[in-house]
C-alpha cells in the first residue's frame, strides 16, 4: 500500500509537517534554514519521539486509517533495541492512532516474508542488512536459536564514503550523493568490468564546486571496515549454531535480505568468509513488511513470533 523512506520534512518555525517519505527524501541537503528533513529513527531506535509519532500517524492516514477506524498494528523492529526503546515504539504507535501495537523482530519477519520454513526442525539463517542495523538470525522450529546484531548498516557505508571523500579530496558531499556513489560503484568484493564514478561536491578550501572521478577499488577500500563488521557478526552467529543446524546450513545456505544486501559482491564476500552458500531472496527490500503481513493474516498460527510476547529484560 505504501513504500516510502523514513524521512519527514518540518518547518522549524511553525512545526508544520511539509512532506514525508520520498518527497521529504528529495529535500535532504536542499532546504532553507527554516526547513529540516530528518530521520526520526536512527540505528533502529527513536531519536525524536514527537516526530516519530507524527510520521506514524501520516503513514496510517495514507493507508486509509482515520479516528473512527483504529487498526491493530504490527511494527518490525531490530532485535538489538532495548526494552525501553521497544516500549517507546509501542507508545508512539498507540498515540498515533493504533488500537493495539505488536512488535516483530526484523529477522523473523524477513524469514517469514522470504517464504522460509521457519516452523520446521531445519536451519534457516537470515542476514538482514538495513539502514542502521544488521542482524543475523538462525531460526528453527519457530524460534531464534542464535542471533547476532550490530548497529551498522547502509547509512554507515554512506557515511564512510562521505568521510573519505572529505579527507582524501577535500570535498564535502551530502548523504544523497554518498548513497548514489555506493549504488553506482560500491562493492564488497572485486567485480568484473568495474567502472568509475564522477562526483560533484563543494571544495572545502575555496567553497567552489569541484568534480572528481572515483575508482570502484578505492570506494571498496573506504567501506571495508563496516562491511567487515557485518561479516564478523555473521561468523559469530554461525559459531553459535548447534552442530546439527550448522550441518543443515552447508546445504541450505544463508539468505540475504534488506536494502544493504544489494551491495554488489556482498554475497561472494560472505560465502568466501563462511564457506556456506549465500542466496538473495526474491524481494529483499519488501521481505520484512511481507512477513509482517503474513503474521497478521495468520495471527493464530504465528502469534508466538511477536517480540512483545517475550518477558521484558
Amino acid at each position: 500500500m505504501l513504500n516510502e523512506p523514513s524521512v519527514i520534512a518540518l518547518n522549524t518555525q511553525t512545526g508544520d509537517v511539509l512532506a514525508m517519505g520520498q518527497e521529504a527524501w528529495r529535500m535532504i541537503g536542499r532546504t532553507p534554514s527554516n526547513i529540516v528533513a530528518v530521520r526520526p529513527l536512527r540505528k533502529g531506535a527513536i531519536t525524536d519521539f514527537d516526530i516519530t509519532q507524527r510520521m506514524i500517524r501520516l503513514v496510517l492516514q495514507r493507508a486509509g486509517v482515520n479516528r473512527f477506524n483504529r487498526p491493530r498494528v504490527v511494527i518490525c523492529v531490530p532485535s538489538a533495541i532495548t526494552p525501553v526503546e521497544r516500549r517507546a515504539v509501542i507508545e508512539a504507535a498507540r498515540r498515533a492512532g493504533a488500537a493495539e501495537a505488536q512488535l516483530l523482530d526484523q529477522p523473523m519477519a524477513a524469514a517469514i516474508g522470504a517464504g522460509l520454513p521457519i516452523n520446521e526442525p531445519i536451519a534457516n539463517m537470515v542476514v538482514d542488512i538495513g539502514g542502521g542495523t544488521s542482524e543475523t538470525a538462525l531460526i528453527s522450529l519457530g524460534g531464534k536459536v542464535a542471533l547476532e546484531a550490530v548497529r551498522v548498516g547502509s547509512f554507515d557505508l554512506d557515511s564512510a564514503i562521505a568521510g573519505h571523500i572529505r579527507r582524501a579530496y577535500g570535498i564535502a558531499i551530502g548523504e544523497r550523493t554518498a548513497e548514489a556513489i555506493k549504488i553506482a560503484v560500491g562493492s564488497a568484493y572485486p567485480m568484473a568490468n568495474e567502472k568509475a564514478a564522477e562526483v560533484r561536491g563543494r571544495e572545502l578550501t575555496s567553497g567552489l564546486p569541484r568534480t572528481v572521478v572515483l575508482a570502484a577499488e578505492e570506494v571498496r577500500d573506504w567501506i571495508r571496515e563496516p562491511v567487515n563488521t557485518i561479516v564478523d557478526s555473521v561468523l559469530r552467529c554461525l559459531g553459535a549454531a548447534p552442530p546439527e543446524l550448522a550441518r543443515d546450513l552447508i546445504g541450505r545456505g544463508i539468505y540475504l535480505v534488506g536494502g544493504g544486501s544489494l551491495l554488489r559482491g556482498l554475497d561472494v564476500r560472505l560465502a568466501e568468509a563462511t564457506l556456506v552458500p549465500v542466496h538473495h531472496v526474491d524481494a529483499p527490500l519488501e521481505s520484512v513488511v511481507l512477513g509482517a503481513g503474513h503474521c497478521i493474516e495468520s495471527l493464530g498460527v504465528l502469534k508466538g513470533v511477536f517480540a512483545t510476547n517475550r518477558p521484558s529484560a
